[in-house]
C-alpha cells in the first residue's frame, strides 16, 4: 500500500510539474513550434549533409540552419516587412481619401443592379452589406497600419523571438534524433505506438508546412503578376494578401481576384474582367485544385474535407500557426483511433464462435 501511494504521489507532482513547465513555456509557443518545423522540414538536408561530412554534429546543423535562412526566413522577413509597408500607403491613401473603397461598391450596383435585386429576394440590405464591406476593408488597412507601428514599437520583442527560434531550431537540428529516443523512453505508450505518432507528426508537419507555403508563394505570385500586368494598383500588396488568404483550402486566392474582377467589369474594362478572371479561375485555382492536394493531402493521407475542415478551425483557434496545426491535430486524431482500432477493435474469432454456440 505505501509503494502504490509513493508511485501515485510521484505520478501526480510529475503531472503537476508538466502542467506548470507548459504554462511557463506557453508565451514562447510560436518560436517553439516553429524551431520544431524548421527541424522537421530540413531534416533530409541535414542527412544528406552528415553523410558528407561525417560526424560533425556542430557543423552540419549550423550548415543546415544557415541553408533554412537563406531559403526561408530572410525571404519571409521581407515579404511580411512588404506587406506591412504597403498596408501602411493604403491606409493613409484611404484616410486622406485619395482611396473610397465605398464608390468602387457603388459602381458595382450601378453596373450590375440584378445584385441589389437579387439579395432583396433574400431579405439581404444592400446597404447593409455595402456598410460591412466597406467596414472590413477598413478594419483590415487600419490593422495593417496598426501592424506597421507596432513592428517599429517592438522591433526588441520580434528579433527576440526570431533568435530564440534559430537558438532552438539549431539543437533541435542537432540533438533532435536524441530528442526522439528520450521521448520513446519515457513516455508509457508502447514503444512501437509512439514511433509511428511521432512519424505522423513529421510526416504531417513537414507535408503541411511545405505544402501549403508552396502553395501560398506560387498562388501570391501569380496573383501579384497579373495584376501588374493589368495595371491595378497595390501588386504587390494584393499578391502577399492572396498568399496569406490562400492558406484558407477551396477558397483561397478568389476572396481577392474575384471582386476584382467584379469591379474591373463594372468600370467597363471588360477585358481585363474576362483576363483576369480566366487567369484566377484556371491558372491560379489550379495551382490550388492540383498541388493541394497532391503536396498536403496525399502526403498527410487525410481527405480533401477534412484538410479543409482542419485548416479553417486550426486557423480560428491557433491564429496564424493554425494552418499546420489544424492537420496536424486530425492527424494524430485519426492516427490514434487507427492504433485503437487494430489493437483493440477486433474482436477474436474463437471469442465470436463461442458466443454464436451459446
Amino acid at each position: 500500500m505505501y509503494k502504490k501511494l509513493e508511485t501515485r504521489t510521484f505520478l501526480a507532482m510529475l503531472l503537476g510539474v508538466s502542467l506548470a513547465f507548459i504554462l511557463l513555456m506557453k508565451p514562447f509557443f510560436g518560436p517553439i513550434f516553429w524551431s520544431v518545423a524548421i527541424a522537421l522540414i530540413f531534416y533530409p538536408v541535414r542527412e544528406a549533409l552528415a553523410r558528407r561530412l561525417g560526424n560533425r554534429p556542430n557543423v552540419v546543423a549550423l550548415l543546415t540552419l544557415t541553408i533554412c535562412m537563406v531559403i526561408v526566413v530572410i525571404p519571409v522577413i521581407i515579404l511580411v516587412t512588404s506587406l506591412i509597408a504597403e498596408g501602411l500607403g493604403l491606409y493613409q491613401k484611404i484616410q486622406s481619401g485619395e482611396i473610397q473603397p465605398g464608390e468602387y461598391i457603388d459602381r458595382v450596383n450601378q453596373s450590375f443592379p440584378a445584385i441589389e435585386a437579387f439579395l432583396a429576394q433574400f431579405d439581404i440590405d444592400f446597404r447593409g452589406v455595402r456598410d460591412r464591406v466597406v467596414n472590413a476593408f477598413l478594419g483590415g488597412s487600419q490593422f495593417l497600419a496598426k501592424q506597421a507601428l507596432g513592428l517599429g514599437q517592438n522591433t526588441f520583442q520580434f528579433f527576440l523571438g526570431l533568435a530564440l527560434m534559430v537558438y532552438l531550431a539549431f539543437f533541435l537540428i542537432r540533438d533532435g534524433n536524441k530528442l526522439v529516443d528520450l521521448l520513446i523512453r519515457a513516455l508509457p505508450l508502447g514503444d512501437e505506438r509512439e514511433r509511428l505518432l511521432f512519424a505522423k507528426f513529421a510526416e504531417v508537419t513537414r507535408a503541411t508546412v511545405k505544402g501549403n507555403l508552396l502553395i501560398a508563394i506560387i498562388q501570391g505570385a501569380l496573383g501579384g503578376l497579373i495584376f501588374w500586368i493589368l495595371g491595378i494598383t497595390g501588386a504587390l500588396l494584393w499578391g502577399v494578401v492572396m498568399a496569406i488568404v490562400s492558406l484558407i483550402p477551396a477558397i483561397g486566392a478568389s476572396l481577392v481576384w474575384v471582386p476584382v474582377a467584379i469591379y474591373l467589369a463594372a468600370a467597363g474594362e471588360v477585358v481585363s474582367a474576362v483576363v483576369l478572371t480566366a487567369f484566377g479561375a484556371i491558372v491560379i485555382g489550379l495551382a490550388d485544385n492540383v498541388l493541394r492536394p497532391i503536396l498536403v493531402g496525399r502526403d498527410t493521407k487525410l481527405p480533401d474535407y477534412i484538410v479543409l475542415l482542419s485548416t479553417l478551425g486550426g486557423i480560428v483557434m491557433f491564429g496564424i500557426n493554425g494552418f499546420v496545426m489544424g492537420p496536424l491535430v486530425a492527424a494524430l486524431f485519426m492516427a490514434f483511433w487507427g492504433i485503437f482500432i487494430r489493437e483493440f477493435g477486433e474482436v477474436p474469432v474463437a471469442t465470436v464462435d463461442q458466443e454464436s454456440d451459446q
